[in-house]
């Protein structure tokens, strides 16, 4: 399949002005300019191959799913288009993303889409994910330079035991300050509310004790995002677990999301609530900074295009344009809306 013909028969003329506009904007970027991050949820980006050590079966031709090369490509095309369209004419210096297969499924997508002409590099680790999804990161080779990476999971949990996704760690220079990032996709609720809960709560406290331990080195001046999936809410208790700091007296870390309670909007919609689970957490230090980059609460929102959402065909109102409904092919984007953070610089 030639890529190009597809993407360009894809996309309806106003969809492809604004994004050749795009294209020509963002070679003029300004240094003054925000570095903007985004963290999305693909929903199921598998390729069409059989990986005969993880259970992909649903995600090939003859499976469940009746995956095929064209639905492949198209979600592809779909995911390049979000990403672009989320960084409003000038692509994200920091793409977070979860639900990717394997690192085959990203180098379709930063090097046989448009995203090739913005020089992106990839970060992806391997998860023991039983389906094979991992948590990855794509970022402007221009802006950020990456120092260090490694995949986390619960040292309490031998790898052979832990069947979820491990938590991706970047450490980075941008513009020539240093940032830690922690991407998560954390065990899924399916089952009930409880459901991967004891999970959850290993990951929170693992991160948590990651970030008092890059606090003991930077003190004050640590800048560290904590990012991604969570699957709960903000006011979920596992989410307190993260925030609580044990070293006494100290809050290092303060959660963006806390400004969309859930039900009033959010990134996903399961039986006509909006749950507010992909979120942005940051350290005090990103906040208060007085030079280098810096976070304003402000400058934290969710990203929901008109492409991205459909009307709710069971309930009132707007609800994700989604890839599947069920086992149905509908063609979307994503069940997740995406997050976006712009960090400026001082």
């Amino acid at each position: 399949m030639h890529f190009n013909k597809f993407r360009l028969k894809a996309a309806g003329p106003l969809v492809l002005m604004f994004f050749l506009n795009v294209l020509a904007y963002s070679q003029e970027r300004s240094d003054s300019l925000p570095v903007r991050l985004m963290f999305y949820n693909t929903e199921n980006l598998f390729d069409t191959v059989d990986d005969t050590l993880k259970e992909d079966d649903a995600f090939l031709p003859g499976g469940l799913m009746r995956w095929n090369s064209a639905r492949y490509f198209k979600k592809i095309n779909s995911v390049y288009k979000t990403i672009i369209a989320g960084g409003e004419w000038y692509p994200p210096a920091i793409v977070g993303l979860c639900e990717i297969e394997n690192r085959k499924v990203l180098e379709d997508l930063v090097y046989r889409t448009a995203l090739s002409n913005y020089g992106y590099g990839i970060v992806h680790e391997e998860s023991p994910d039983p389906r094979g999804i991992d948590v990855c990161m794509i970022f402007r080779k221009d802006l950020v330079r990456v120092v260090d990476h490694r995949a986390w999971i619960p040292s309490e949990i031998s790898k052979d035991k832990f069947h979820s996704r491990s938590v991706l760690y970047v450490k980075c220079a941008v513009l020539g300050d240093t940032i830690h990032l922690i991407i998560n996709h954390w065990p899924s609720r399916r089952g009930g509310v409880l459901a991967g809960e004891p999970m959850r709560e290993e990951i929170a406290e693992m991160v948590r004790n990651a970030v008092d331990s890059l606090y003991c080195v930077s003190g004050n001046l640590l800048k560290v995002i904590v990012f991604g999936d969570f699957n709960c809410n903000a006011d979920d208790p596992v989410i307190s677990t993260l925030l609580k700091s044990r070293i006494p007296g100290e809050q290092i870390l303060f959660n963006l999301a806390d400004h969309h309670p859930a039900g009033v909007f959010g990134t996903y919609r399961y039986m006509g609530n909006w749950e507010m689970l992909d979120q942005v957490i940051v350290s005090q230090g990103l906040l208060k900074s007085s030079s280098g980059l810096i976070a304003d609460t402000k400058n934290f929102r969710i990203f929901s295009p008109d492409f991205l959402l459909r009307n709710d065909p069971k309930y009132p109102g707007m609800t994700t344009f989604s890839t599947y409904s069920g086992y149905r092919y509908i063609g979307g984007f994503s069940d997740h809306l995406p997050v976006l953070l712009d960090i400026g610089f001082r």
